[in-house]
């Protein structure tokens, strides 16, 4: 007798990223085997395990693209005529339609500028929609959802041969093998998972077979695509010749973003996020969308797991062209799976950057070093309760691909290095924060005494702005006065004057607080800046907690911002309570600078 004992499916499914793989354990007559037991080509003790994925396709209804759980009752037939994926046209209510307005001109703009150059489709595109969103019904079809699926064309021709009536309903059989991932012609339908043990020599059953359904099918959700904003004017002076053209050679981009080990992205820390959302296989992969969709020649990623980086991040990216660099963070306070720990991850394009020398700083060696030599003998332990963290930084030194204009420059080696880190330490050590900030900036002026190559230093912090890390990063010092030396128990911050660097760090971001009267796009994102600090109001936004922590700062002397990834707003973001979501799927947002190197200085 057969006996389902524990199965594990989604109970929604969005259409992209995320692979079905069910856990099912069967009773057998002597033993218990499972799914992960049995290979899918092998036997086990005698038994196959035979998978069957079914779908539900005479039920099925549209379901709405920002409000994936509710069926749809209005289309925009903007995104028919553009030849959008049908199932970003859906909406559930009118309203919801008008908030989409604006992601929706975008996506019809593109795609309209991809096949018709002469503009000629587009004036009959936007003539009927109007720049507000008024007249939304007129734009789309009302009525029920049932009517909106019977006219979108896009029912499954799945064969008649597999299919199966049962009850008045109708099942099509989809894939045999243990894993599936629904496609979009899946959306609005039940899936069913059926596993049965299968005798090795007969082929014949054992027993019944087990299933499980899932709900609907939904679509995955498309967060509004974030544009490279033009601010190149704000940091022209530096850089132009006597006759005031630009001195410069080569473009490139850096992207920093910490996308939330899965480790913790728990139901319990973010329980306003769906569960499917949280899961580890739908937030890969539409992660691996948001990433290589930014074409950054250069990324800066923090909290990738160590089984995340060899299994997934370093093969998929290389399929795009990049090379990986991985350091883990140390294990003094970890005693979890090993395969769980997390670091930094950096990687660049093959076709522009060149390895040249890879530098691991580790917190905790440097904090072993400083309390053999300052902290007395009693205190030594103390001390390093309190300074070990087991925070990391990666260092890479690159070699520039692109070519070298200018005859000053003709011949000469162009090397960059960049600095990705992960500040995670408890706000109430704010002495211990500063202090790895400090030793990791005094670790770079050692590179960079060594050798005349610009600088980004990139990662999250977990620093506000005008916090003492902060002030050190971007203005090189620290007052002596400012509140966070207050808390000083080992004296590690004393004295105050030595806290400082010669670097000339500047916050990549801050040239959107210089241009609230230059354009509406630039003016927009000015109001997404804090005019006190000239940083973004927020790059984390979770329900208890939004602001700053992450950033990139350059050397304002080798390089030079032209273009930043526009700023999310605060607004956008709540109407899925906060991050992660479905549609942004780490708790922070993504930071992207385009930059220009420099012409060196005869001197």
């Amino acid at each position: 007798m057969l006996s389902v004992l524990r199965v594990h499916l989604p109970s929604e499914i969005p259409v992209v990223g995320c692979e079905i793989t069910p856990y099912v354990l069967l009773r057998l007559p002597d033993n218990n085997v499972s799914t992960e037991d049995v290979p899918e080509l092998a036997a086990l003790d005698g038994y196959y395990m035979r998978y069957r994925y079914r779908i539900q396709s005479d039920r099925k209804v549209p379901m709405c693209s920002v409000h994936p759980t509710e069926q749809a009752t209005l289309q925009c037939l903007g995104c028919l005529k553009a030849k959008i994926p049908i199932a970003r046209s859906y909406h559930c209510l009118s309203k919801c339609f008008a908030d989409a307005w604006q992601h929706h001109r975008v996506l019809h703009e593109r795609a309209s500028n991809s096949v018709n150059e002469n503009g000629a489709e587009d004036d009959e595109l936007f003539g009927r929609f109007g720049s507000t969103g008024s007249g939304i019904l007129n734009a789309g079809i009302s009525g029920s959802a049932s009517n909106l699926g019977a006219s979108n064309g896009s029912v499954p021709s799945y064969p008649l041969s597999a299919s199966e009536r049962n009850g008045g309903e109708t099942w099509f059989e989809v894939g045999r093998c243990r894993a599936y991932t629904p496609t979009a012609d899946d959306i609005g339908n039940t899936l069913k998972f059926e596993c049965v043990v299968v005798d090795s020599e007969t082929k014949g059953p054992v027993g019944t077979p087990s299933s499980i359904m899932t709900s609907r099918v939904i679509p995955a959700p498309s967060p509004v695509p974030r544009r490279m904003i033009d601010v190149s004017g704000v940091d022209v002076l530096g850089h132009l010749d006597a006759d005031g053209r630009a001195l410069s050679f080569g473009n490139f981009t850096v992207l920093s973003y910490n996308i939330l080990a899965d480790s913790y992205a728990t139901s319990d820390l973010y329980s306003y996020c769906p569960s499917w959302a949280l899961s580890w296989p739908y937030r890969r992969q539409n992660l691996l969308r948001e990433i290589i969709g930014y074409q950054a020649d250069i990324i800066c990623l923090q909290e990738v797991q160590s089984n995340h980086f060899e299994d997934f991040f370093a093969p998929e990216l290389d399929k795009h062209g990049y090379q990986s660099l991985f350091k883990k963070k140390t294990s003094e306070n970890y005693s979890g799976n090993p395969n769980l720990l997390d670091g930094c991850a950096t990687f660049f394009r093959r076709d522009r950057f060149s390895h040249v020398k890879k530098y691991e700083v580790e917190f905790n060696k440097a904090a072993q070093s400083l309390t053999d030599a300052v902290i007395p003998t009693g205190q030594k332990r103390v001390a390093l309760n309190r300074l070990i963290k087991d925070n990391i930084a990666l260092i890479a030194v690159l070699e520039a691909k692109f070519t070298n204009h200018g005859a000053d420059n003709l011949g000469k080696r162009q090397l960059l290095c960049v600095a990705n880190t992960h500040v995670n330490v408890p706000q109430e050590l704010s002495d211990v924060k500063l202090w790895q900030v400090h030793t990791l900036l005094k670790g770079l002026e050692k590179i960079a005494v060594s050798a005349d190559i610009p600088m980004l230093v990139c990662g999250d912090f977990n620093s506000v702005p005008g916090s003492a890390p902060h002030t050190l990063l971007a203005t090189g010092k620290v007052d002596q006065l400012h509140p966070d030396l207050a808390v000083d128990p080992l004296g590690i911050l004393r004295p105050a004057n030595k806290l400082n660097h010669q670097l000339p760090l500047v916050s990549a971001y801050s040239p959107f607080a210089r241009m609230m009267s230059v354009g509406l796009s630039l003016e927009q994102q000015g109001r997404r800046m804090d005019p006190a600090t000239n940083e973004p109001l927020f790059t984390n936004c979770t329900r208890d907690f939004i602001g700053t922590l992450d950033y990139i700062f350059y050397t304002a002397d080798s390089l030079s911002v032209e273009s930043l990834l526009e700023l999310l707003d605060e607004e956008s973001l709540r109407k899925d309570t906060a991050l992660p979501s479905p549609e942004w799927s780490s708790d922070h947002i993504a930071l992207l600078a385009e930059f220009r190197c420099k012409p060196r200085i005869r001197r």
